[in-house]
């Protein structure tokens, strides 16, 4: 008899994977949902942590990735602490943590001008600035647009003006500069036929979606009533939106290694302009494309075994 065949196999512990989100959404979006089962069932001891909670031990995960924490434009600081410290605990977070920290202020959008990507124009007021809204407008010739805070999400304080009645909102947008530089952009008329969203899992083009707003409504965030649906974008768009990634390395080489990125934007006498570059915990709309939250799976599962 041999031995070595009585004795029992070894049990091998599986991999741990956390899934991040926020107090708002502790069960995860439908789409991510369905990616932990895909987790699951590739032998993954996946789980779903709240980012803020004292009772996640996140070192004690082989990779952290960030979902949907929806609050931390709320509390930016403290998000940055959390992702500082999974980094200093030498956490394997994705997105990277460079690329969050980066990603968070919306200056970035003035690095990807720079590069050459045709982005939105937009003009970053300091914090504590004393700037005439109208006079903006004025100078750079916008008969509309819209300004916000830097370090925003889900249309957080986005407001829309005109030229015409920009004094009348003139407390409201130094309200928000007592608090944190602002983007001022120009309202793009395009945008009333939806915006595109391309999304990109491990690195390669998985789907789209277009989002629309709401009719007497200028935000396409299902906050403010937005719809989606699928969309197939030209080759010249998904082109467009994979040169914003590829410039957004040059800034942050870490960018290669996201396992999920947005490209949000329009079309604009034929060329694709950039409204936001999503890096942090976009909306992924998993669950409109068929398998995609298998293909998230497959990215996530690939990265762990990297490791």
């Amino acid at each position: 008899m041999n031995k070595d065949r009585d004795l029992p196999a070894p049990a091998v512990t599986p991999v741990r994977v956390a899934l991040a989100t926020c107090r708002a959404v502790p069960t995860l979006t439908e789409g991510d949902q369905r990616t932990l089962k895909a987790l699951l069932a590739a032998g993954l001891d996946a789980r779903v942590e709240v980012w803020d909670a004292s009772s996640a031990h996140w070192n004690s995960y082989a990779l952290v990735v960030v979902r949907s924490c929806w609050d931390y434009h709320r509390r930016p600081e403290e998000f940055r602490n959390w992702i500082r410290a999974l980094e200093a605990a030498a956490v394997d977070v994705r997105n990277p943590p460079a690329v969050i920290l980066w990603n968070l202020h919306k200056s970035y959008l003035l690095d990807l001008e720079r590069a050459g990507v045709e982005v939105v124009p937009t003009e970053l007021v300091p914090r504590g600035g004393r700037r005439r809204l109208v006079e903006i407008l004025r100078r750079r010739r916008w008969t509309q647009a819209v300004f916000k805070p830097a370090v925003s999400a889900s249309a957080h304080g986005t407001q829309r003006t005109r030229l015409a009645d920009a004094d009348q909102l003139q407390a409201a947008f130094l309200s928000l500069l007592e608090k944190d530089d602002v983007l001022v952009q120009p309202f793009l008329p395009e945008l009333t036929r939806g915006e595109l969203s391309l999304l990109f899992l491990g690195g390669r083009y998985s789907h789209a979606v277009l989002k629309r707003a709401a009719p007497g409504e200028f935000r396409v965030q299902a906050e403010f009533g937005g719809s989606t649906e699928p969309a197939t974008p030209s080759p010249a768009v998904c082109a467009a939106a994979q040169q914003a990634l590829a410039a957004a390395q040059s800034f942050v080489p870490d960018v290669a290694r996201c396992l999920y990125a947005r490209v949000d934007g329009t079309v604009r006498s034929g060329r694709f302009v950039v409204t936001e570059l999503e890096l942090i915990e976009p909306h992924l709309f998993l669950e409109q494309a068929p398998g995609a939250p298998e293909r998230f799976a497959a990215a996530i599962v690939a990265a762990v075994d990297r490791s």
